[in-house]
């Protein structure tokens, strides 16, 4: 009997990095699910370690600022994919200007667009209806369904722990027998903990665990690294390590604790426990990072900032509202960790 040749599908997710990362588990679930069915992810070369090691999917990396830019660009992209691939569908998890033209140009035989609820988050801002909403995770997963492909995320397999070379062993070399990871930053400020208490939270943490920080920028690094020299048991791996290697390190994590940004969902999709802190954003918007716990997210003060989420990606914030996050106590942080530490 001749088997059947397997379903190639287009997956369109170009930007964010949070938003990259959480199409990952949604993707492992695809293979792991429908093992009939081949996946060629288009997205930016910088994502491409996320992909590692999920079977039957490769990745067509788009230059979108150089060779790939504009309307011609993505047609010569579209014809690259054409030349490379007979696609069966397209799986747009992105649903901007720029997939909507590629999707002219790319030959498919089915289509299926990811339904980001825009006038529901817009509810859910302008205060009008405060509940949680479908997750990214939910709706990627219902664009292919939507193909055919049902898709169950409620028991995970996740990869192992990477084993750790020589040069990242250092940042596990400690006394202390448990490593948290702390990423303190985020893309705006109405999302981030107040650095000075973030500090506050390092120092505590410090005497009982190794603590790895993450970031990335001239600042953020700066910043980092004298957190690093200040304190013992704290190493910061911000502007060291490539990508690849810092999803090796944050594999052999105990506990992440994030804003609401791409580290959480980093964490998240290779299995980590990730305590969130949330300022003007809020979960229910959607993007509290996969398979973690309800309670696992910190959240601001609604009775003293009533107006969150003030946006759904934290961009926009009335006066006053920028430091709502450290309304969250660093013993609140410290509780939750060491509960999921003893659970």
């Amino acid at each position: 009997m001749v088997s059947k040749k397997p379903k190639h599908i287009l997956t369109i997710r170009l930007s964010a990095m949070g938003d990259v990362a959480m199409a990952i588990p949604v993707l492992r679930a695809l293979t792991q699910q429908h093992p009939e069915v081949k996946v060629t992810v288009l997205t930016r070369d910088f994502f491409k370690p996320f992909f590692r090691d999920i079977p039957n999917v490769s990745v067509f990396t788009a230059d979108v600022k150089g060779k790939h830019k504009g309307v011609f660009g993505l047609y010569k992209l579209a014809k690259q994919l054409n030349k490379a691939y007979k696609f069966y569908a397209v799986a747009d998890l992105h649903n901007v200007l720029r997939s909507k033209l590629l999707k002219l140009f790319v030959k498919y035989q089915q289509l299926a667009t990811i339904d980001k609820g825009r006038s529901e988050k817009n509810a859910l801002i302008s205060g009008q209806n405060f509940k949680q909403l479908k997750t990214t995770h939910e709706r990627y997963a219902d664009v292919f369904k939507s193909l055919g492909f049902t898709l169950d995320l409620s028991s995970p397999i996740f990869p192992d722990s990477k084993v750790l070379n020589k040069k990242l062993e250092h940042y596990f070399s400690g006394k202390t027998k448990k490593h948290i990871g702390i990423a303190p930053f985020a893309a705006h400020k109405g999302k981030m903990y107040p650095i000075d208490v973030m500090e506050k939270l390092i120092k505590e943490l410090s005497k009982s665990y190794t603590v790895i920080l993450f970031g990335g920028g001239k600042e953020e690094i700066d910043i980092l690294n004298q957190f690093e020299k200040f304190f013992n048991n704290v190493n910061s791996v911000a502007g060291k390590l490539t990508l690849e290697e810092e999803l090796d390190v944050i594999s052999n994590l105990d506990v992440m604790v994030s804003m609401d940004s791409g580290n959480a969902h980093i964490a998240a999709m290779l299995g980590i426990k990730v305590v969130t802190i949330w300022g003007v954003t809020h979960p229910y918007a959607g993007f509290a990072p996969f398979n973690q716990p309800e309670d696992y997210a910190l959240l601001a003060d609604r009775s003293k900032y009533p107006l969150i989420p003030t946006s759904v990606y934290g961009k926009t914030y009335p006066e006053g509202y920028e430091n709502c996050a450290g309304s969250i106590s660093p013993q609140t942080i410290i509780d939750k960790i060491e509960c999921i530490l003893e659970s």
